[in-house]
């Protein structure tokens, strides 16, 4: 049977071919997808084949892409090598596209999750061509069902020209009913307090609206999404995890957290999966998530009832993940929310309901400024995606990360960060495998003693000791000392020998 239970839908249905000849040089085109979850699968690749046809016969061929998050080959992979991406947004995880922006031939824009909405309506970024939407199905009355995220679908859909959707018949009927879509955002002087007061809070409708004379081509799929699986947690990841675990526990003793905490938002990756497990085993039951994606280890909370339940923009599930869900999706659908990231990342959200942010960075320096996007300073790895949205916001800013990198060779806390993306005032708690470092209260000669005490490796201590005595005597100023000759030291001798270490 037919996803499109619109009969005057199912007259625009065509192949992926056809619907990218509808996209022309030049134009922007906001596509659906976050972090590998319910992006077109079938049109970037024919779009991509189509801009490799036009560079050989010498033509110009280049789009602005505009997502949610990352995505996957199949659309900033196949688009970045077909040379087909003049500017992408906001965030990105694709080793092409990297090395494009990092080469300098592909123009990339950094920004909060949570503004890219907001800039859009504003005119920023410019006009808003196509949008190129991932769907479950279509409604006998027009309305779309979300798919596996929702990220900045709704913004894409209201503001684009033309809209292109892709069927795709692999995500599941069943999600219909979770997603939580919000239509009473607008700009000053018309904006009006968010209404949601708890993580669990339903203040919009389950589909998307689109006036379907805007909607030029559908293209019907069949195709999973790219998710990959998750490492097995290693040793560090366990030890950071336990010393997450063992703060909540001592804050709720001493009267700063609630005993059910509060609703908690977690990064991707190993380490987060690993602070979930410890909350598993935690004995806790009936907490909440506010976040931006919804991991395999919130669906291991979800089924013990440590979580109650979870909100988020997307999964980011293994294939085991997504299997877990798809056979329980019953029990998974009515305690799970997507929003779309303008409010799953809402600063007003994130501040009144007391969020427990916990987020990766690669560097930090002895007074509590974090690196989480960039190598040596200059060479982008992915971006900033909503941690700045929450770090920002939150009751509680922690970031995580290894002692060190690159086998022990590089340092993640140093003397002063390459690239700054969260401010000494963001940043709560630094926790490495080492330690956790509380800067809450701390003036900055107190958070760097902290920071290098408790989460430096050993290997580094005696040099970023070394550093702080010299600065405190040499520095022109003594509120935050530094040798700004020196400050950068540790980055040039990696690069200069490939290692820190003296």
């Amino acid at each position: 049977m037919s996803r499109i239970r619109n009969e005057a839908l199912r007259r625009k249905v065509m192949s992926a071919d056809e619907a990218a000849a509808l996209i022309s040089p030049g134009d922007n085109v906001g596509m659906s997808g976050f972090t590998g979850a319910g992006y077109p699968k079938a049109v970037p690749v024919a779009l991509a084949n189509r801009i490799k046809a036009a560079h050989q016969r010498g033509e110009e061929f280049r789009i602005g892409v505009w997502t949610g998050a990352s995505t996957a080959p199949e659309l900033d992979g196949a688009l970045a090598d077909a040379d087909g991406i003049e500017l992408r947004l906001p965030y990105q995880s694709d080793p092409v596209s990297r090395a494009k922006i990092n080469a300098g031939t592909m123009e990339y824009i950094d920004v909060h999750l949570s503004h890219v909405a907001q800039m859009t309506w504003e005119g920023f970024l410019g006009r808003l061509n196509v949008a190129l939407i991932e769907v479950t199905g279509i409604t006998e009355n027009g309305d779309l069902i979300p798919s596996a995220s929702v990220g900045n679908n709704k913004t894409w859909i209201d503001q684009a020209d033309k809209v292109i959707l892709e069927v795709n018949a692999w995500q599941r009927m069943e999600m219909f009913g979770m997603h939580d879509i919000y239509y009473g955002t607008a700009l000053p002087p018309h904006r009006k307090p968010l209404p949601i007061v708890s993580p669990d809070d339903r203040i919009g409708v389950p589909v998307f609206h689109c006036p379907p004379e805007k909607i030029i081509a559908i293209v019907e799929t069949d195709s999973p999404d790219r998710n990959s699986a998750f490492k097995p947690l290693d040793e560090d990841s366990k030890a950071i995890a336990g010393h997450f675990i063992d703060f909540l526990a001592a804050e709720a003793t001493a009267g700063r957290l609630p005993h059910d905490y509060l609703p908690l938002q977690s990064g991707v990756g190993n380490i987060a999966n690993a602070v979930l497990a410890g909350l598993g085993e935690s004995g806790k039951t009936g907490l909440t998530a506010y976040t931006e994606v919804l991991q395999d280890g919130m669906l291991d909370l979800l089924e013990k009832g440590t979580l109650r339940m979870a909100s988020a923009t997307a999964f980011s599930l293994s294939p085991a993940g997504v299997d877990r869900f798809n056979d329980d999706i019953d029990f998974f659908s009515k305690r799970i929310i997507l929003r779309p990231q303008e409010i799953s990342n809402h600063p007003e959200a994130i501040r009144r309901l007391g969020v427990i942010a916990s987020n990766g960075m690669i560097e930090a320096d002895i007074y509590g400024n974090v690196n989480s996007t960039h190598i040596m300073g200059s060479r982008i790895q992915n971006g900033i995606g909503g941690s700045g949205d929450f770090a920002r916001n939150a009751y509680l800013s922690t970031f995580v990360t290894p002692s060190t990198a690159k086998g022990g060779a590089l340092s993640c806390i140093v003397p002063m960060v390459s690239h700054v993306d969260h401010t000494e005032h963001d940043v709560q708690v630094v926790i490495t495998e080492q330690g956790l470092a509380d800067l809450r209260g701390c003036a900055p000669r107190k958070r760097a003693e902290r920071i290098i005490r408790h989460c430096a490796h050993p290997d580094y201590k005696d040099q970023l000791l070394d550093y702080v005595g010299r600065a405190d005597d040499g520095a022109w100023g003594r509120h935050t000392p530094h040798l700004l000759g020196e400050a950068f030291d540790f980055h040039l001798r990696f690069m200069q020998t490939g290692t820190m270490k003296a």
